[in-house]
Parts: C-alpha cells; structure tokens; sequence
C-alpha cells in the first residue's frame, strides 16, 4: 500500500531506522500500508485558503472579513446566509468553528455547517466532513457515507481527497488490483503538486504496480519534486538512489545535501544515515566529529545502531567530547 503523509491527510508515519547508507537497495517490492484513517486532517493556515475553497462563489462581504482576519464579522455576516442554504456560507462558518477563529472552537457545530454544504457539492465540505465520518469523534461514524463523500470530492478534482479516496481504495483491496483503481486519483494529485501523491507515484513506478510499468527515472522525477516540497520521506529515497545511480546519474553531493536537509528538519533516520555520509567521506569530506555528532543527535530520539555505537566508542575523549557539543547544537 502507499504510505500517507502530510498537510491536510490521513497522518504519515515515520520511516524505519536504517542500520546503513543504502547504496545499493531498491524500494522494496512489498509497499508499505497506508496510515490510519483515525485522525481528521488539520487545516490550512487562514492565509492559504482560497476562494474556491467555499464553492462555485465565495460568501462576498463575510469572505472578505474573512481575509482581513475579521473573523467574528465574518461569522456575523455568514451566520444569516448559511441558514438560509447558502453552500459557501456554511462552509465559511465550518471553517470558522472548526478552527476557533475568533469565536469559540466548536467542532462539533462544524461538523453540522460542513455536512450542510457536502450535501450541496462543495467538494472541500465533502472532504472534510468524509474525515469526520471516518474519526467519528464530532458524528456518528460513518465509513460508507466518508467513502461517498471522499469520491465525490476526488471527482471534483480536490487533490486532497484525490489521495484520500486512492488510500482508501488501496485499504480495502490492498492486492494489485487495489492499486490499479487508485493509481488515477495518485496521479491527479501528484499532477496538481501534492507531494504525498507524488511520493506515492514515485513508488508505483519504483516497483511496476498498479498497471505501470516499472519506470526509475519517472521515480526519481517524481521523488525530487516531492523532496523540493520538503517532503522527508522522499528527500532520504532520493538521496539513496542519487548515491546508488538509480534512475539517473550518481549525484553524491546532492545526495548529501538532500540528507543533511530533512536531518536538520527532525527526521531520525536522516540523522543517522547522515552521519554515516560524515563518517564515510560520501557527498562531503570526512567529519568523524560531525558523524558523532549526529549519530548522537539520532541515538537521543530513540534510534539505535551496532555500527554507530562501535564507530562512536572508537573516537578518542577529545572528538567524543566535540561530538557531544556540536549534537547539543544541532536541532
């Protein structure tokens, strides 16, 4: 299955540690499974959010307010026309509520206002409500009524749930054929920039799955754009395949640079396999004390490796002690 990650999905869990630089090994053929569908997705920052967002016409004045940050005028203003059916309105008051802007936070009143605009057609309530549905903590559970939802809200061309309905296609037929169905909403996501799509076209393509043929150097294209959206996961595959050669040329500065990049954004196995980069001179000169330095940083999250515990035990007292300082200043 594809793995789901970020902003406004089904949460991505972290890589596995890795025991070593990968230089030599493939994406696996066994993809990994999709993360539970146990939390609603979080909202876009109240700068991101575009008019279309609210359907086929914003709420005019109380999006306006909106925009400004007058959120209890806003609310004011859309109060009156989102009980009067208006789609857009109601979906500004679910945003509102949903995110306690200012008035209180009240989930449980969005939850109302975004099923009222879902039954209307506004793709981005269909797509948050069917999270609702499927959390079950503000409504009745409701996993058919989020599947109907989550695919109306694809068909409507929302990338979100584009990759939202793909996973849940692939959960409930976790074989090939699963994948076959959910390949098209992956790719219209991936092909409107969600990196979490892209990530997972990437993996499709890395393996043959799905009704595609096995492409590296599709994989690799779509991995780096996934990675120049910060995506983690990808950063760390693509640095492995630029070190291994797969899917275009070997790229040992990139590749460090691309891991040093998602270890200094918090990703353990990044950190690990960074100070691995520093220890074998990979993409960069060899730093034993930046090695250090970094393989502790890692160990302190949790990480542990054989090979990184021998190799930090076999500096001296001075480079343990600059590998102690400088991982104190790492993020």
């Amino acid at each position: 299955m594809i793995q789901a990650a970020a902003a406004e999905t089904i949460p991505l869990p972290q890589p596995k540690p890795e025991t070593g630089v990968h230089t030599d090994k493939p994406i696996e053929n066994q993809l990994p499974q999709p993360a539970t569908t146990a939390e609603p997705a979080p909202l876009p920052s109240v700068d991101s959010v575009n008019p279309d967002r609210f359907g086929a016409k914003p709420a005019d004045a109380a999006y306006g307010a909106f925009q400004r940050g007058l959120y209890k005028t806003a609310y004011n203003l859309a109060l009156v026309r989102a009980q009067n059916g208006d789609p857009a309105a109601q979906t500004l008051m679910a945003e509102i509520l949903s995110r306690g802007l200012g008035v209180p936070l009240n989930s449980a009143e969005a939850a109302k206002w975004y099923a009222l605009a879902a039954e209307q057609g506004v793709p981005e309530s269909q797509f948050q409500y069917a999270l609702m549905l499927l959390d079950g903590r503000y409504v009745k559970k409701d996993a058919k009524g989020a599947y109907a939802l989550m695919q109306a809200a694809a068909e409507a061309g929302n990338q979100l749930a584009q990759f939202n309905f793909a996973q849940m296609l692939v959960q409930q037929d976790p074989g090939d054929a699963g994948l076959a169905m959910a390949v098209s909403y992956y790719e219209r996501a991936a092909a409107s920039g969600l990196a979490d799509a892209q990530y997972a076209m990437s993996q499709i393509y890395a393996n043959g799955v799905g009704g595609k043929p096995r492409d590296d150097a599709q994989a690799r294209r779509l991995l780096a754009q996934a990675a120049r959206q910060n995506y983690d996961t990808a950063q760390i595959d693509l640095a492995a395949w630029m070190i291994e050669g797969r899917g275009g040329a070997r790229d040992l500065k990139s590749a460090f640079g691309w891991t040093k990049q998602a270890a200094e954004g918090g990703n353990v196995a990044a950190q690990n396999r960074l100070a691995k980069l520093y220890m074998q001179g990979i993409g960069t000169d060899p730093d034993l004390v930046l090695a250090g330095a970094w393989y502790i940083v890692a160990r302190r999250a949790g990480l542990i490796d054989q090979e990184m515990d021998d190799f930090l035990q076999g500096l001296s007292d001075d480079q343990t002690k600059q590998a102690l300082q400088k991982a104190n200043r790492l993020p």
